[in-house]
């Protein structure tokens, strides 16, 4: 009883006597900063919407609310393929997109979110975090004054919904696909036809024939599209995002006047922020997938031909971009000899516990 008393009365003097040091430190001296960010997803993109929504609420909590970030979505402020240039002429402070998108722009942006036949969720985020990603990445992005931190992962995507079978390679001829970045490009080296179709109009555009096929990202996204009513054959896998990696981009202006203590928050932030929206597909996409099926949607494996096509149409797009571009080459040779040496041991751990757990209880062959 006594040494509860004690404690209680100890506890009391410091809560008293050291008030000043118990405060927040943000609230004592800490400037006030005002941040807009602008995103390339809109709210009805709730799981890649909410990326820039965490970033916000994370920052703001840990500066005591000193830090704030007013998020814009997609066409409010900018439209979805602006957001690199709003960030580099900071027309606003950062931005929430996927570098995919500037494709157009520079492919060697496309290895700070994901490019064909390249690495997975957790592979990525080794090569960006403990391999030479971030760096390189980063020394792209200094020439358009911007500062690039991993900001989410959609985890390997689906191939996308098609109206008709692909059975060979020349069934990809002729089509008419809505694919962005890296994979239109390659798509568009097999015969196929690239059309932009906005993700509010897929359904209408599959329905009346407009485009043959829409890659998406999976279950968990393409739910809410419904194209499954209009596009039953639902591929398998989206070779040419192993992941998605989303980014958050910051004017290189804005972040150098932030206080050392802001510029931690931010990169924190960013770090809860993936890990949050791994979780959430990862948790989201099972039960997605079994409502399509179960609504309709056909499963299929895209045949190991069409495969092996797209394969070296892609290894063809990236010797030709890496003879017209030594950053590009610098990119792909670091990715490539980084996911060769991540491949064997994913299969020999990941993928033999993985096949393991799914067989366990079924009869021997």
């Amino acid at each position: 009883m006594q040494r509860r008393a004690f404690l209680k009365q100890t506890a009391l003097g410091a809560a008293a006597g050291g008030a000043a040091l118990a405060a927040p430190v943000f609230a004592q001296d800490a400037p006030t900063v005002a941040w807009r960010l602008a995103s390339s997803f809109p709210n009805e993109s709730p799981t890649l919407f909410a990326g820039a929504e965490d970033v916000a609420r994370y920052v703001a909590e840990v500066t005591d609310g000193r830090f704030s970030i007013e998020i814009f979505p997609a066409g409010d402020l900018v439209q979805p393929g602006q957001v690199l240039e709003a960030v580099q002429h900071r027309v606003v402070d950062c931005g929430h997109t996927a570098s995919t998108r500037y494709f157009d722009t520079d492919p060697a942006l496309c290895f700070d979110a994901g490019v064909p036949f390249g690495l997975n969720t957790r592979q990525m985020n080794a090569w960006m975090t403990q391999g030479e990603g971030l760096a390189l990445t980063r020394v792209l992005f200094d020439k358009y004054n911007i500062l690039n931190f991993p900001c989410g992962y959609t985890g390997a995507q689906m191939g996308g919904w098609f109206r008709g079978e692909i059975k060979t390679a020349d069934d990809l001829r002729g089509l008419k696909v809505k694919a962005g970045g890296f994979a239109r490009h390659v798509l568009a080296r097999q015969g196929a036809t690239p059309v932009e179709v906005p993700a509010a109009e897929t359904y209408a555009a599959l329905e009346q024939g407009v485009v043959d096929a829409v890659a998406w990202i999976g279950p968990y996204d393409d739910e809410s599209l419904a194209l499954y009513k209009v596009a039953r054959n639902y591929y398998f896998p989206g070779w040419w995002a192993g992941t998605l990696q989303l980014s958050l981009y910051v004017n290189q202006d804005a972040y150098d006047e932030l206080p050392k203590p802001y510029q931690s928050a931010l990169a924190l932030a960013c770090r809860m922020a993936t890990g949050n929206m791994i979780a959430k597909y990862d948790a989201g996409n099972p039960d997605a997938l079994r409502r399509l099926v179960a609504r309709g949607a056909q499963l299929k494996a895209f045949p190991r031909p069409v495969l092996q096509a797209s394969y070296e149409a892609s290894l063809a797009a990236y010797k030709e971009m890496s003879a017209k571009d030594p950053m590009f080459k610098k990119l792909y040779e670091s990715m490539a000899a980084f996911r060769d040496k991540e491949v064997p041991w994913f299969r020999l751990a990941e993928g033999s516990f993985d096949n393991l757990v799914a067989t366990l209880g079924q009869p021997a062959a």
